[in-house]
Parts: structure tokens; sequence; C-alpha cells
């Protein structure tokens, strides 16, 4: 009973193999079926990093940043730190950040969003329990369990307003056109495996 209330049921296909000895555990996601999750997700976002927001006729992000988003920003540009940063005795990044949680696929050099956040302290954000540090481990096992390779990290960017509410703006914004799979107001476009399972 409790494997058909899991994540088999979010891709509508009996393409999913359950270990028998121990489902909640030993969940395995067929190769064809992760490519193609990101497939999806990538053929959303790769015209925003080509092009930017303007080509493809998103919103403006916020009045004051629109301009300088449309034509400059881009998350690839931003310092890849891998998602352990938070154990260094330095910290990297302090203050109010955006972030983004990246996978960089080995085998097409492609570029996955799969989280945006915000916080008022980029330095700590990270330490303490956030379900997105759930989800990519049952992402990165995912992979593995299939073969694949994963390459992730996490990008802050620091030039966003100071204020808590105008952040929360500019995340929203961030999120309603990159649609990250890992954000909870998304998951249901792209039918995202990951957040369902336990550890």
């Amino acid at each position: 009973m409790i494997e058909s209330n899991r994540q088999y049921n979010l891709f509508n296909n009996n393409n999913l193999n359950f270990s028998a000895k121990n489902p909640l555990e030993d969940i395995y996601i067929d190769k064809k079926i992760i490519r193609d999750w990101q497939e999806k997700i990538i053929k959303h976002q790769s015209p925003i990093f080509k092009y930017g927001y303007k080509k493809i006729n998103q919103p403006s992000l916020l009045e004051s940043y629109s301009e300088e988003l449309n034509e400059f920003f881009n998350p690839v540009q931003l310092t890849p730190l891998p998602l352990s940063f938070w154990r260094w005795p330095k910290a990297m990044h302090e203050g109010p950040a955006v972030y983004f949680v990246m996978d960089k696929l080995i085998d097409s050099n492609k570029n996955i969003i799969l989280y945006i956040g915000e916080t008022i302290s980029a330095d700590k954000r990270w330490k303490g329990a956030h379900d997105c540090k759930n989800y990519l481990s049952n992402y990165s096992d995912s992979l593995h369990k299939a073969n694949m390779s994963t390459n992730l990290s996490i990008r802050f960017w620091l030039d966003v307003p100071i204020k808590t509410k105008e952040r929360r703006k500019l995340e929203q914004k961030l999120i309603q056109a990159w649609l990250p799979p890992f954000n909870k107001e998304i998951r249901e476009i792209w039918a995202t495996p990951f957040t369902s399972q336990s550890n």
C-alpha cells in the first residue's frame, strides 16, 4: 500500500522498479525517466540561460532591477560552491542573498536550476534543516543508482534588496521565470519525483 502512495504515481507509468526487500529505502528510477525529466526542464531553462528574460517575453523581475537583469544577469556567472560550503571555517558569503542550487549535466554540459531561495544570512541559511537538502540527497541517490553523474553547486547572488519583502518578491519572480523543480510552487509542473522519498 505504501508503494502506491509514494513517488511511483508521479510518473503515471510503470517504469519504476521497487526493491521487494525495502521499498521505502531502495526506490529505483529508470535512467530514461530521469533523462526525460531533466530534458523537459532544460527545454524551458536553456533559452533563459542563453538569451535572458527579454527575448523570451518574461515579465520584468523588479522595476528597479528589470533592465539590469534582462540584459546581464545569469546565475551561471555566479561563483559555484559545493553544497557543503557551510562547513568551511570561513564564510564565503554573508548577508542577504538569493541563491540558486544547480546541477551541471556532464554528458550534455547543460545547467539546470533545481531550486531558488532567499535568505537574510547567506552564511547560515544552508546550515540547518532545509527541505531542499533532502530533495538533493534523493536526487543524487537516484542518479547514482541509475549510473548517472551529478555536479551539484550552490551560487549566491548578493546584489539583492536588503528588505526581506522586496527580496522575497524578487525570489518569487525568479522562481516564476526559471520554474525550478524543487521549489514547492513548481513541483507539480514537472512531476518532480525526488520530493516524496523519505531519507
